[in-house]
């Protein structure tokens, strides 16, 4: 899929790089991103619902990550929190 913000010589420069990348390194990469992703997440649930405990703020990211019917299934018991 091509970067519509990027021109496609960047593109190429960007993609060798990372081809240039140990498995590890790629490992690492993407779960800095993920960490990252779940980060921003936390950051807007605690802005819509400044309310929330801590431990609210994760139920909500869990229920949003899962989607309900998985997130009830794992936790029947948690609280129906909005994300």
């Amino acid at each position: 899929m091509p970067e519509l913000d990027t021109s496609p010589e960047a593109a190429a420069v960007r993609l060798r790089w990372l081809r240039g990348r140990t498995p590890n390194e790629r490992l690492m990469m993407a779960i800095q991103l993920s960490e990252e992703v779940r980060e921003l997440s936390r950051c807007g649930i605690r802005a819509r619902h400044p309310d929330y405990s801590a431990q609210d703020v994760e139920w909500a990211l869990r229920r949003l990550i899962l989607g309900d019917a998985l997130f009830h299934a794992a936790w029947p018991a948690a609280p129906r929190l909005a994300a």
